[in-house]
């Protein structure tokens, strides 16, 4: 059995958190500890704060979950001014060996080693993943996260991908109208634009000029939190519109990929309106895709509820390529 540090870096907060690994496995993920990313100067200074709290030298191994890109050699986060240099990282930390995965290429590994406890379904016929072929992975937050995992009995392969910035197709008048605002300010429309968390806000005033309605601009967790208190109606209805463009998007994905084996939901955005969801049409459209509409009702479609796929996915990914 090996001790790893597992870190899931994002803009706003570093988690940490000590996992027990063995055999390719997470054994046991220790309670998580949360770092604000603003109060520290770099990581290598929140990694001894980490150790501070933790009261022991940390084990010399650790298994790194980052917002944004990872094939560098100089490591640039998204929304976050730290700078991670892999040549660097066993000095910096004092560890023997580590991992850097990509946030949500570590979701993907939380997918493969999670127990069906962490799932909750969603659509589709109530069973468990198939255990061979390929699951997709869907996550809506600040973007929209996109990952694929092959899986053949214990043997798996996560692939994340840039799936999120794929052409928004829209399927009714008004998606139509989202994609005509959305055009005004940029050359391209993606699917994050519209499925993501900022998304909701285009999503609001899309409705309210549809309307003629003359309403207060709100930021995104404002409006999020006005839709699914239900405490504003239009708010409301840009969530639930929300959830029909995740459905048909989710189902793209999943035709593109052919991940027919599963399909999960993932990401905080995702956990949060997971009671929207169920309330709304998005089985519906992920299932709406013409000849295949009875192909896309026998895939199983679920969220993960696992508290930390972050840093649970991190130390998966360590123990596939280390243990």
């Amino acid at each position: 059995m090996t001790a790893v540090v597992a870190v899931d870096i994002g803009g706003t907060h570093a988690r940490f958190a000590i996992a027990e690994v063995q055999d390719g496995r997470v054994l046991t993920l220790g309670e998580a500890t949360t770092l604000k990313t603003s109060e520290h100067a770099s990581f290598q200074t929140a990694w001894q704060e980490f150790e501070r709290l933790n009261g022991t030298m940390l084990p010399r191994a650790a298994a790194i979950a980052i917002a944004g890109p990872v094939d560098a050699d100089v490591i640039k986060l998204t929304n976050n001014p730290w700078i991670i240099r892999r040549s660097m990282v066993c000095e910096q930390l004092n560890v023997d060996s580590f991992v850097i995965v990509n946030d949500f290429g570590a979701v993907g590994h939380a997918v493969a080693q999670a127990g069906a406890e962490h799932f909750q379904h969603l659509t589709g016929p109530e069973q468990d993943f198939a255990t061979e072929g390929t699951l997709s992975i869907i996550g809506p937050g600040t973007g929209l996260g996109v990952a694929h995992l092959w899986r053949k009995g214990a043997a798996y392969h996560v692939q994340a991908t840039e799936g999120g910035h794929i052409d928004f197709a829209p399927l009714d008048a008004i998606e139509d109208a989202v994609l005509a605002r959305l055009r005004k300010r940029y050359r391209r429309v993606s699917v994050e634009r519209v499925v993501s968390g900022p998304g909701l806000i285009d999503l609001y005033e899309t409705l309210a000029a549809i309307e003629g309605r003359a309403v207060q601009s709100y930021d995104d967790k404002t409006l999020w939190q006005m839709g699914l208190s239900g405490e504003d109606s239009l708010a409301a209805a840009a969530v639930d519109r929300f959830c029909l463009s995740l459905g048909s998007i989710a189902g793209d994905i999943t035709l593109a990929q052919g991940g027919f084996a599963g399909v999960v939901i993932a990401g905080g955005l995702g956990l949060r309106i997971k009671d929207s969801l169920m309330r709304s049409g998005f089985a519906e459209r992920f299932r709406a895709k013409g000849r295949f509409e009875g192909l896309m009702s026998a895939i199983p479609v679920k969220l993960i509820t696992h508290p930390q796929p972050g840093l649970f996915g991190a130390a998966a990914a360590y123990a596939q390529q280390h243990i």
